[in-house]
C-alpha cells in the first residue's frame, strides 16, 4: 500500500519526503527537481510495540511500516502533457492514497511557480488537473458502454447511468470521492477505472517554523475550504522537521520540539494518518526472538492476519489465539493472560481487531 506526495513545484514535497524516509532525494529551489517517483518505506510510530518491547524484552523489534513515493511537481495544464504531466499523473494513479502538499509560509527566498502565496488557488490547480484527467478517462469509458446500453444491455445501462453521474460530477469540479454511490456501483463501477480524484486524501500545510504547533492564517482557509470534504488536516513545518531529523540524539531532538511547543514530531503524526488513511490495522504478534508488528486492511479475517506471514499459514489455518492488547498490558506477559482466562480461541470467520496480540496454529 502506497502513498503518493503531490502538490505544485517548490512547496516542499521532497523535503517532506526526505524528513519521513531519510531517503534523502534531491531537494532545491527549482521546480522539476524530482521526475522519477522517490519511494521510501516509512516506520509507522506505535507506543504500543515500544510497550510490549518492555514487557517481553525480545531479541528485536519490527514495526508496521507504510510506502510514501515523492511525486514530482504537478503544473497547470499537467493533463495536457504541460510539465511532463502524464508521467506524473500516472504515478499518482498507481497509489492508494494521496499527501497533498501546501504551501502556507512567506518566503521571498523560494520561489513560488505562480509568484503569490495562496494555498486554496494551489489546491485547486492541483485538484482540476487531476479531476481533467479522471474526466479524461470516464469519457473513453462512457463511449464503450453507449453502445453496449443501446443493444438493450441492461448492465450496460447501469453502467452508463453511473459513468454519466460521474462525468457531470467532474465537468462541475466535483471530485470522485466526493459522489456517492450504492456499496454495488462502487465495486462494479467505480474501483476498476482507478480515477486518481477517487483515492483518500491528506492535506499537509507546510508552515513556517513559528507556525508549527499552532498553525496560522494560510492553515485556517485550508482548513475552511475542505470543510465539507472526508479529509484529513496535517500542520508540519516541514524544513525545520527536516533539521530535526538531522539531530544526533534522542534528547537533542526532544529539546528542539519542546522549543517549538511540540510533543512529537509533526512526522509522526502524517505517517500515522497516511496508515489510516489507507484503511490499515495492526496486529502484534509477541515473543522472545521478536516482538512485531503486522500490517492488515481493516475488517481482515484471521486467516488473511495469518496470510501476511506466510502463505502456508491462511492455507493451513486451524485457529487463532488471541490476546487484546489492553488484557496483554493489564497482566503483563502471555503466560499471566493465559493464567486469567483472557487468552481467546478465534477460528476461521473471526475479525482481526487492531492492537490484537495473535498465536495462529496451522497444519500444511
Amino acid at each position: 500500500m502506497k502513498a503518493g506526495i503531490v502538490g505544485l513545484p517548490n512547496v516542499g514535497k521532497s523535503t517532506l519526503f526526505n524528513c519521513l524516509s531519510n531517503a534523502k532525494a534531491q531537494s532545491a529551489n527549482f521546480p522539476f527537481c524530482t521526475i522519477e517517483p522517490n519511494i521510501g518505506v516509512v516506520n509507522v510510530p506505535d507506543d504500543r510495540l515500544l510497550k510490549l518491547e518492555e514487557l517481553v524484552n525480545p531479541q528485536r523489534v519490527l514495526p508496521a511500516t507504510v510506502e510514501i513515493v515523492d511525486i514530482a511537481g504537478l503544473v497547470k495544464g499537467a493533463s495536457k502533457g504541460e510539465g511532463l504531466g502524464n508521467q506524473f499523473l500516472g504515478n499518482i494513479r498507481e497509489t492508494d492514497a494521496i499527501l497533498h502538499v501546501l504551501r502556507c509560509f512567506d518566503n521571498d527566498n523560494i520561489v513560488h511557480v505562480d509568484g503569490s502565496i495562496d494555498p486554496i488557488r494551489d489546491k485547486e490547480t492541483i485538484d482540476m488537473e487531476l479531476q481533467l484527467k479522471d474526466l479524461e478517462t470516464v469519457e473513453k469509458k462512457l463511449d464503450k458502454v453507449k453502445r453496449a446500453a443501446k443493444t438493450g444491455n441492461k448492465e450496460a445501462q447501469k453502467e452508463e447511468a453511473v459513468l454519466s453521474r460521474i462525468k457531470s460530477g467532474l465537468e462541475s469540479g466535483t471530485s470522485v470521492r466526493a459522489i456517492e454511490f450504492s456499496k454495488d456501483e462502487r465495486v462494479e463501477f467505480v474501483k476498476p477505472l482507478q480515477f486518481i480524484t477517487d483515492k483518500p486524501v491528506m492535506y499537509v500545510c507546510n508552515v513556517d517554523e513559528e507556525s508549527a504547533a499552532t498553525g496560522n492564517h494560510y492553515v485556517e482557509k485550508v482548513k475552511a475550504a475542505v470543510a465539507n470534504e472526508d479529509a484529513e488536516v496535517v500542520v508540519l513545518a516541514v524544513g525545520t522537521e527536516a533539521d530535526i531529523t538531522e539531530l544526533e540524539t534522542y534528547d537533542e531532538r526532544q529539546m528542539f520540539l519542546e522549543d517549538l511547543g511540540l510533543k512529537e514530531p509533526g512526522s509522526a503524526k502524517l505517517i500515522r494518518g497516511a496508515y489510516r488513511l489507507l484503511n490499515l490495522d495492526t496486529y502484534f504478534t509477541a515473543g522472545e526472538k521478536e516482538v512485531r508488528a503486522w500490517t492488515i486492511p481493516v475488517g481482515a479475517t484471521a486467516p488473511q492476519a495469518a496470510g501476511v506471514i506466510h502463505t502456508d499459514f491462511e492455507k493451513g489455518f486451524i485457529r487463532a489465539e488471541v490476546i487484546s492488547y489492553a488484557d496483554y498490558v493489564s497482566f503483563g506477559s502471555e503466560a499471566k493472560v493465559k493464567e486469567a482466562g483472557k487468552m481467546r480461541v478465534e477460528g476461521k470467520d473471526y475479525i482481526v481487531k487492531d492492537g490484537d496480540v495473535m498465536h495462529f496454529r496451522f497444519n500444511v
